[in-house]
């Protein structure tokens, strides 16, 4: 049996890569390019330089800069708009995941058109859209190396799991020096994201040898480096670390599928505006601890992998041990609890029924090593609170 992997064309990693844009965009003969980004990337000058290399290359970069956290349908309207209308070939998303899956949305349904529903899984998306180059300042969300984007459909408050190959960026320049200047919670979150990635990844039901090996490398880089990155944002070697394994991560995920932590985390995010990465640290020992019966092996390798087991611990004293470190990796991170982040407790209990049916139906629990029904994901939602 063989396993497809997906890869964006092109890859530029290390020191600076990010001034490398202009080669980039010459290799892939794109001379008219739309910047998508947010107002941050503007507000930290990341946008200006990025448009002053370009134009010593006489290149000049319209930029779209409306994105928002957790992007919905309609924050991506007005870019879909621009970019349908400006004769653009090309999108360099700019910022964390959420610039880099707005833009993945955009340059699909600016070339395509229809509804970002039309787009939602188990739909498979082949069709190209317009060409991304994506530059991630975040090392959390691996977007930049996967055939993923999430939006949310405001209406239903419904985090929509979009899929395909058309999807995947054709280049990712992976440059740490722009992660720098992230603060601790966002160094954080995005951290215990790219974490969350490379331990489902390996643990995942459709996991393979290629993703095996992206997942291992990538918590050995995470493992050792999150929390000096938290604590030390001008730790270059840190930084650097957590940037590659970050993209390592999204390489493994993309090409393996995430499971049971992602079903369950997008609709706490869509109903209660939780931060994506921040939701997934909420339930990762909650999921971690369910899961750990039907891959003990599997996890004891995670706990090994990310340095706090060693090879002369067995399975069951590796998983203790990962347990533990994910509790009081918690802990040190500041990851609040769903009531400390100021979520109503009986809203929360009356919507788990509905978040159980959304987390099953967007097909990541089923790819968990022990699959839940309803009520077990309920279960697991109630432990958020009860053991808090």
């Amino acid at each position: 049996m063989s396993t497809q992997i997906i890869l964006p064309r092109l890859m530029q990693i290390g020191d600076n890569a990010s001034q490398e844009l202009p080669a980039v965009l010459a290799s892939l003969g794109c001379r008219r390019p739309l910047i998508i980004t947010d107002k941050t990337m503007v507000q930290l000058g990341h946008v200006s330089r990025l448009q002053e290399i370009l134009a010593e290359h006489k290149v000049v970069a319209d930029v779209f800069d409306a994105t928002v956290p957790e992007p919905t349908v309609g924050s991506i309207q007005a870019g879909v708009e621009m970019a349908r209308d400006g004769s653009y070939d090309g999108l360099i998303a700019l910022g964390g995941g959420s610039p880099i899956d707005s833009a993945k949305a955009i340059a699909i349904l600016a070339k395509h058109g229809g509804e970002m529903r039309d787009y939602k899984f188990p739909r498979q998306v082949t069709e190209a859209g317009l060409p991304i180059i994506a530059i991630p300042t975040t090392a959390g969300t691996g977007s930049e190396a996967t055939r993923f984007t999430i939006i949310t459909d405001e209406t239903s408050d419904e985090k929509m799991l979009c899929v395909g190959i058309g999807f995947m960026p054709v280049a990712a320049l992976i440059d740490y020096r722009l992660t720098l200047s992230v603060p601790p919670r966002t160094t954080a979150d995005t951290g215990i994201d790219a974490l969350t990635h490379a331990i489902e990844a390996y643990v995942s039901q459709k996991r393979n040898p290629y993703s095996d090996s992206q997942a291992l490398s990538a918590m050995r880089l995470i493992g050792p480096n999150l929390r000096r990155a938290y604590h030390q944002g001008d730790d270059q070697q840190a930084r650097k670390a957590m940037m590659l394994g970050s993209t390592l991560a999204g390489i493994a995920f993309s090409n393996a599928s995430v499971a049971l932590v992602h079903g369950m985390s997008r609709p706490i995010g869509a109903h209660f505006h939780v931060p994506h990465g921040l939701s997934n640290a909420m339930l990762l020992p909650s999921v971690t601890a369910y899961s750990i019966p039907a891959a003990p092996e599997r996890y004891a390798d995670c706990a090994r992998a990310i340095g706090v087991a060693g090879e002369q611990d067995d399975d069951d004293a590796a998983n203790h041990k990962l347990l533990d470190e994910l509790r009081a990796l918690n802990e040190e991170l500041q990851v609040p609890t769903p009531e400390q982040f100021g979520i109503e407790r009986k809203r929360f209990f009356e919507l788990m029924p509905s978040m159980a049916e959304q987390a099953l139906a967007s097909g990541s629990p089923g790819n968990n090593p022990r699959a839940p029904d309803a009520d077990e994901i309920i279960e697991i939602y109630r432990q958020l609170w009860v053991d808090a």
